[in-house]
């Protein structure tokens, strides 16, 4: 290929980068996600230039340029873009929340299935206390004692049990995410299945008139940790869909795609996860009277609402999800 046309054919490129690397030089705060998706597109090219240039013409004037500029978008790729708090911040919340929109009705499957599973617990044991010993492990129904909800746990080191749900509960998320390879069948299940033990339980308590103490027990890590579920749920029932259903592309290029969304929707739910753990080990099992756990549970769902709200008001109907799957 000849200088001259290789150059009238990719000029406008290069330009184009220049401009939105001079843009994220002087406005860093105000580069929207659909620039910085571009900024890595060009990049991309300009970099496969520079290797053209470097083979055939290292001393040309036009391998220079590109050297520069392909250090200089290399320098806002991986430095600034990753490194940045206001980059994370943009993640949790710009991209994660319009990830978590463009997923709703996957996360709502995910969270009807729960519901279900928990509503068939409960009529289940309601019907016959026995079914309990049916639903879960006899070694654990035996233990389950209305009457000693909470107790033990004054004699537990928070810190360490806190430690221990959170890394359960992350556990069970990422196994209902991998799930989906599985055309999400097992993904399915595990929301059924915790959903019914949840159901049962709950049914125990309410025979023996502990339900208001069976909810304050679950209901201030609930909330979030349930919604953490569901984002995970949904993100595995998403990637079992696509390999069901491919559309446009073949199945194992949505497959990819799609298994990389869904991780993204997982790595975002980490921190929820913490925070959950958190409360479980120092909220849940504290002699904190019922109305103060219900106003945790409470203040946990309005700081979620708000936290997606807050998302969606600042500009998440308009990130750039070219490269998100329809």
């Amino acid at each position: 290929m000849e200088i001259a046309s290789f150059l009238k054919e990719n000029r406008a490129a290069w330009s184009e980068l220049e401009q939105l690397l001079e843009r994220f030089r002087k406005h860093p705060n105000r580069i929207r996600a659909e620039e910085i998706d571009r900024i890595v597109l060009l990049y991309k090219k300009a970099s496969a230039h520079l290797a053209y240039m470097r083979t055939y013409h290292p001393q040309d004037d036009i391998t220079q340029y590109l050297n520069q500029l392909v250090a200089r978008a290399h320098n806002v790729t991986y430095k600034k873009q990753f490194a940045s708090g206001h980059q994370l911040s943009r993640f949790f919340y710009t991209y994660f929340t319009a990830l978590i929109r463009a997923r709703l009705p996957f996360i709502g499957i995910a969270c009807l299935l729960f519901l279900l599973g928990g509503l068939f617990g409960f009529a289940s044991v309601m019907s016959d206390p026995l079914n309990l010993y049916v639903i879960l492990p006899p070694q654990i129904a035996e233990n389950v004692d209305p009457s000693r909800l909470g107790e033990g746990h004054a004699d537990q080191d928070s810190a360490i049990v806190s430690a221990m749900i959170m890394t359960n509960n992350i556990k069970v998320a990422m196994l209902a995410f991998v799930s989906g390879i599985t055309f999400g069948t097992w993904t399915i299940y595990l929301l059924v299945y915790n959903g019914l033990i949840i159901g049962a339980l709950a049914a125990v308590f309410w025979q023996a008139d502990k339900s208001a103490a069976f909810w304050a027990y679950i209901l201030p890590h609930g909330v979030i940790e349930l919604t953490a579920i569901f984002i995970a749920g949904g993100a595995g029932l998403y990637m079992g869909y696509r390999m069901l259903v491919p559309g446009r592309y073949s199945r194992k290029f949505q497959l990819l795609l799609a298994a990389k969304e869904s991780a993204q929707l997982l790595l975002g739910t980490l921190p929820l996860f913490v925070v959950a753990g958190i409360i479980e080990g120092y909220v849940t099992p504290s002699a904190l009277p019922f109305w103060a756990k219900y106003g945790v549970a409470l203040l946990t769902l309005l700081l979620l609402l708000a936290a997606y709200l807050y998302g969606l008001l600042r500009g998440s109907h308009k990130t750039s999800l070219a490269f998100i799957s329809k």
